[in-house]
């Protein structure tokens, strides 16, 4: 598992993906998104706009981050 720091208190779901360089592009991220193949704090999660918090755990592609406060 990797960390992803934020600036800000929350960062949405799409946006972390394309700062983690987990996705290129925005409109790849809102596509695994909607298809169920993102999991934030274990469950899935389809909502690109969903509010990612410090100490949240996104999982995509078989790959683990953690988001904290920079």
């Amino acid at each position: 598992m990797r960390a992803v720091g934020i600036k800000d208190d929350f960062i949405k779901l799409g946006q972390l993906l394309k700062l983690a360089d987990m996705v290129s592009s925005g409109v790849e991220a809102k596509q695994v998104i909607t298809d169920g193949q993102v999991l934030v704090n274990g469950e899935v999660e389809i909502r690109r706009g969903k509010k990612i918090y410090p100490q949240d755990v996104v999982k995509f592609n078989g790959e683990e981050i953690t988001v904290i406060e920079e």
